[in-house]
């Protein structure tokens, strides 16, 4: 056998999955607490040593992920907050990072400061276009000295500029294509790479989780960049012959936040009932802050009373219990219902808010269909993942995941309608995102443990 391990060093956990790479077969898999308070790859070592016994002797090479210690955070700072500033959100969340901060215009120093970013994302204008509030701006961070590394991806035009400024002041920085060269084009790729890179170059070491550098060797993104990888390799396959599944949601509940994948082929024939002036992509992730297990369980709970979701005072109160004690594990079979029923509401609303909505409305014109987001309701394929699912009775997780399903046509809300629902039991998606650039065959194989 060919082995590598893939370990996935989370806020809460650390995981890891020692997979044939010749094969694309799990051979043994592992977790341990993150052990952030002394050094993160001390619960790794401890995975390793369990895992030992089945890699047998040699050396076995260690790909890894990271979202410990806050993962990656983005600041996101653009012109028109519904043109560039709203595709930069986007790519930064497609890039495995939490948007942190959001300006528009003129970039408040101060809150961008507070929010504490890893990255800034500096957008704004298209090519040719406007480029007095890109230099602006640029010209704001390189007088501030500002202190974390900056990735431009506005108008092509004025890019040697921004970088002049920025170099003159010594601010760390990079240089991407435009995410929006034109008005209805939105391009992600190139500044997705150049925040993976800032993240492995500037993140993963300043953020001195480990005394050891073989920490910074093995990791190779942030993890929801990694997932985001293996969705991408499980919706479109390796090429003709070996096709993917076509469009696929993942919902990965967390204590914290509840993230949402997507790989969703785009409809152009409907673009007319669109009033997004930033173009879909086929690729998407959302980050849903306020919806979680334990940290956001209170705010869960709120939002799903905000939504008309039936919300009990008994379930109030445990979200409030929960908050306070972030890691509590269920004891008995009420805790365990209370934990499931949250993760339906964070699932649902999620999903909600990751995909679209069709309203009809009347105005001087008669009656216009108005469609915002991306339609998922012929999604074929939906996958739960985190802690609650993984742990819960199967049917049981099914449920949790059928809440964001069916006909929603009540509200609009274009959520997939019949999909297959499946539960990332084993954890495959972190480990088949790690091995889909050296080794796709062995991803797309691991993966075939979602699909049968």
């Amino acid at each position: 056998m060919n082995l590598v391990y893939c370990v996935d060093f989370g806020s809460t956990f650390t995981k890891a999955a020692l997979v044939d790479v010749d094969s694309g077969q799990l051979v043994g898999q592992g977790s341990h607490p993150t052990t952030i308070d002394t050094d993160v790859l001390d619960g790794w070592e401890a995975i390793r040593a369990e895992l030992a016994p089945r890699a047998g002797a040699g050396d076995v090479p260690v790909l890894a992920c990271s979202s410990a210690g806050g993962g990656l955070r983005i600041g996101v700072v653009g012109n028109e907050e519904l043109v560039t500033t709203e595709a930069g959100r986007r790519v930064a969340l497609s890039s495995g990072g939490k948007v942190v901060h959001v300006s528009s215009d003129e970039v408040d120093l101060v809150a961008l400061h507070d929010a504490e970013p890893d990255v800034v994302l500096l957008v704004g204008g298209t090519d040719g276009g406007n480029s007095e509030v890109l230099l602006r701006n640029a010209e704001a961070l390189a007088t501030s000295f500002w202190p974390t590394p900056v990735v431009v991806a506005g108008n092509a035009d004025a890019a040697d500029e921004v970088a002049r400024r920025l170099a003159a002041a010594g601010v760390e920085h990079v240089v991407a294509s435009n995410v929006v060269p034109r008005i209805g084009v939105l391009t992600p790729e190139s500044a997705r790479a150049a925040i993976r890179a800032m993240f492995l170059e500037h993140v993963i070491g300043g953020k001195h989780l480990s005394k050891r550098a073989d920490f910074v060797a093995m990791v190779r993104g942030a993890t929801p960049d990694v997932v985001l990888t293996a969705v991408e390799l499980l919706a479109n396959g390796l090429g003709a012959e070996e096709p993917g599944v076509g469009d696929v949601v993942v919902v990965d509940v967390g204590g914290a936040t509840t993230d949402v994948h997507s790989v969703v082929s785009v409809d152009a024939s409907v673009d007319g009932l669109s009033r997004e002036v930033v173009a879909d992509v086929p690729v998407g992730r959302t980050v849903e802050g306020d919806l979680g297990m334990r940290w956001s369980a209170e705010s869960t709970v709120e939002a799903a009373r905000a939504a008309g979701l039936d919300v009990s005072a008994e379930l109030s109160e445990a979200a409030r219990l929960r908050r306070l004690t972030p890691a509590m594990v269920p004891v008995d079979g009420a805790a365990e219902d209370q934990d499931l029923l949250l993760a339906s509401m964070a699932v649902a609303l999620a999903v909600r808010r990751h995909a679209g909505r069709q309203q009809v409305l009347f105005g001087p014109d008669g009656r216009l269909v108005e469609r915002t987001g991306k339609d998922l309701r012929d999604v074929g394929l939906m996958i739960g993942s985190g802690g609650v699912l993984r742990h819960a009775p199967a049917d049981a997780a099914v449920d949790v995941l059928r809440a964001a399903t069916g006909d929603h046509a009540d509200g609009g809300w274009l959520v997939p309608r019949a999909p297959r629902l499946v539960v990332d039991s084993d954890y495959v998606l972190a480990a088949a995102g790690l091995l889909a650039a050296e080794h796709p065959a062995a991803a797309r194989a691991l993966m075939s443990r979602l699909t049968g």
